[in-house]
């Protein structure tokens, strides 16, 4: 009989290691929510800061007294919104079932696509069919020529619109066509949400400095910075697990739970005298998250409602001052 062959068990964790298929990441996985909203948005980074703050957050030992904490700090000039997309759920995953491009779209959007404005037909055609569409996304474009950037080619990227009933939120994204959407719109402050971004590209890199393998004394083959050894002798092969140098970096990566500590509309306020070094200047809203984010400055980083939120989902802060550095 032919051997029987069955799926691999278990996860591979951050397996295949190969680089990003392109520099900003998509994302396909979202929350459930009972009313219609805005799952995801986008900005820029910026760069870092020191944030001096409130303890609010009761089970911490510091609770009620003034402490500093890093923040990330993110350039979020408005999405514009430049149509809808509606997908139908088959067999074999989503399928785009129809999409809508609005009228009057801006001249920058042409250096990435070649989509012209679509007739009202569509629009239409989605309504009388919303009983076979099971997802409902925006398709946004960012404004970087409003950002601290030099750079004029947008990134253009979906965001869900989530809730249960699927008129109700054909109606909700009805009202945002071919209008911008700001960071207020749709987060709020103290509220946890998932980062995804992709990570510093390192290039090609050993064992030692990609895995951690520990430096071998000289006496071992006469090599320092390699692994003992590839494998066993039978069966003949060297297993995907093994430790060898490769691609380091320039991976999506998603970090769970960081909370917002503030949402601005001037970026003056949170902007140092000379701009922020390798950035630039803020020029409209930014957005203040705690701890680190994946990426280098100027990466652009995508802001998803929290997926497996804490059981607290907004601890407001008490902000006493932002560091200018």
């Amino acid at each position: 009989m032919p051997e029987r062959k069955r799926p691999k068990k278990g996860s591979r964790a951050f397996y295949p290691r190969k680089r990003a298929k392109r520099i900003y990441p998509a994302v396909s996985t979202y929350p459930e929510v009972e009313k219609p909203k805005l799952l995801d948005f986008a900005g820029y980074k910026a760069g870092m800061t020191s944030v001096v703050l409130i303890d609010n957050v009761k089970t911490s030992p510091t609770y009620g007294q003034e402490i500093v904490v890093p923040a990330t700090i993110l350039d979020c000039p408005p999405l514009k919104v430049l149509g809808l997309r509606a997908y139908t759920l088959t067999p074999k995953g989503l399928k785009v079932f129809t999409e809508f491009w609005c009228e009057n779209l801006p001249k920058e959007i042409e250096r990435k696509t070649k989509a012209k404005p679509s007739k009202q037909e569509k629009i239409s055609e989605i309504e009388k069919n919303l009983e076979k569409i099971s997802k409902l996304r925006l398709i946004v474009a960012t404004q970087p020529r409003i950002s601290g950037l030099r750079k004029k080619k947008p990134e253009i990227f979906e965001i869900e619109v989530g809730g249960k009933d699927i008129r109700e939120k054909f109606e909700f994204a009805k009202q945002f066509l071919g209008k911008e959407i700001k960071a207020s719109d749709v987060f709020r402050q103290g509220e946890f949400v998932d980062v995804i971004a992709v990570t510093k590209g390192k290039g090609t890199q050993g064992p030692v400095k990609r895995f951690g393998v520990v430096i071998q004394p000289r006496k071992a083959k006469e090599k320092r910075r390699h692994v003992g050894t590839l494998g066993q002798e039978q069966p003949g092969k060297v297993r995907p697990t093994v430790p060898m140098a490769g691609q380091m970096g320039f991976q999506t990566r998603t970090e769970f739970n960081k909370r917002i500590l503030k949402i601005g509309e001037d970026g003056k306020e949170i902007t140092p005298s000379s701009g922020f070094n390798r950035y630039g200047v803020i020029k409209s809203n930014y957005i203040l998250i705690e701890g680190s984010v994946p990426g280098p400055k100027k990466r652009l980083v995508r802001l998803r409602t929290a997926i497996r939120p804490p059981k607290a989902r907004f601890i407001v802060p008490e902000i006493k001052e932002v560091v200018k550095s």
